[in-house]
């Protein structure tokens, strides 16, 4: 369903209810502004830190943006080839992010909806599931990422399909890359492998393509396997959890993902937020990224989860692929303790890290060294790591192995 181009504005709902508009100004100009009864209410859900002053109010000042959204509403839609597809199917332009958002908006990420506000006033209606008979079955979902991703449902037969608006699915599926090989194997290995260490990560599994139905044409011809992954952000009755990226908490277009912070920015907000429980689990992933040579833990693969609506956690670990084996001399997606390198992790990078976090260090060191052995100890017993080729088994194995030891803990 192509989006009317004289929308002017999108009701922003949290929860069911509405919090906020975007509208269309001239000049092709957009506006965020919170509700009054949101603004006002102290018990009032959490939208995003970014959102958050320094004493802990809520910001509610605000600029208008020209051709863009505001970067937390850009963060929601989906970068590179799923874009364009669905940029197509709804016939806009892929950098109309306002348009894109409202043909998008109803199975957003967390627990947001965008919906828009009719040309005389009348505001859109608050029943999510409207309009369910229409054939737009591609239109109703979005989330960020740059592989093909699509919002499914698992059947009682154990296959996967596309529901026919996306709205409220389950599961992501991603497809394998036409570039890299293995690469579902390569996830679904890797996060296996962070399960046993004691990571919380959702359930996966790997699906012949051939049993998901639904996909676009060019897709469904693909061979192999996709990996799939519970949505983290749906309770098992389908109700939406809200979450945020990073780069939504630090206010940064999405292609800003690789910029402007590393990863003792993190592990301040996280420390203000979550306190010693949450950095010795981002440490521990921290850890286990670089053990098994993945370079692409950029600020959009880090989450928070409001699972009480207002409080921050950590959420379930994702977006672990081992890209050592695809990119050799890669390096890691932000500063660790003033160093990209991905070979090794030693005493100064940690206190370095710690120092710039403001953090004790300790701690940090203690779980670190903890993630080696529990990684090393893992790797070893791991049965789904014969499920990669021997190539790619072969670099992860000696790249695990390295790591550990020029790890001076």
């Amino acid at each position: 369903m192509k989006p009317d181009p004289k929308l002017n504005a999108l009701a922003i709902h949290l929860h069911g209810a509405r919090i906020g508009i975007i509208t269309r100004l001239p000049g092709d100009q957009y506006l965020f502004a919170f509700e009054e009864a949101y603004a006002e209410d102290p018990n009032r859900p959490t939208l995003s830190l970014s959102f958050k002053g320094r004493s802990g109010g809520l910001l509610i000042a605000a600029k208008p943006i020209r051709r863009r959204l505001p970067p937390f509403f850009s963060n929601l839609l989906p970068e590179g080839h799923l874009r364009d597809y669905l940029a197509r199917q709804a016939e806009v332009k892929a950098e109309r992010e306002f348009f894109l958002l409202a043909a998008l908006g109803e199975d957003l990420p967390g627990a947001l909806t965008a919906r828009p506000v009719s040309a005389d006033g009348e505001h859109d209606s608050d029943h999510p599931e409207r309009d369910r008979n229409d054939d737009d079955s591609a239109l109703r979902f979005s989330l960020a990422g740059v592989q093909l991703k699509f919002s499914a449902v698992m059947e009682a037969g154990g296959g996967l399909t596309i529901p026919v608006h996306g709205v409220g699915g389950s599961w992501i599926v991603k497809l394998p890359s036409l570039r890299f090989p293995a690469v579902p194997e390569n996830e679904f290995v890797m996060m296996e492998l962070a399960r046993s260490v004691g990571i919380p990560v959702p359930e996966t599994r790997l699906v012949p393509i051939s049993e998901i139905g639904a996909l676009p044409s060019d897709a469904a011809r693909m061979p192999g396997n996709a990996f799939t992954i519970r949505r983290f952000d749906r309770s098992s009755d389908g109700t939406p959890i809200h979450m945020e990226d990073f780069a939504q908490v630090f206010g940064l277009f999405p292609e800003d993902k690789y910029k402007h912070s590393s990863y003792a920015n993190i592990a301040s907000v996280l420390w203000q937020e979550t306190g010693q429980a949450g950095i010795d689990e981002f440490t521990r992933r921290l850890v286990f990224s670089i053990l098994i040579g993945n370079g692409d833990m950029h600020l959009k693969n880090w989450s928070l989860l409001y699972p009480d609506r207002r409080t921050a956690t950590l959420s379930p670990a994702y977006d672990f692929v081992a890209t050592a084996p695809y990119l050799p001399g890669d390096q890691l997606a932000l500063s660790f303790g003033r160093s990209k390198n991905l070979g090794e992790i030693t005493l100064d990078q940690i206190r370095r890290f710690a120092e710039t976090a403001e953090l004790p260090v300790n701690p940090i060191r203690s779980v670190a060294k903890e993630t080696v052995e529990r990684t090393l100890s893992s790797w070893e017993k791991l049965a789904q790591k014969d499920l990669l080729p021997a190539e790619i088994r072969t670099v992860i194995d000696a790249h695990i192995r390295t790591v550990a030891r020029s790890t001076l803990l």
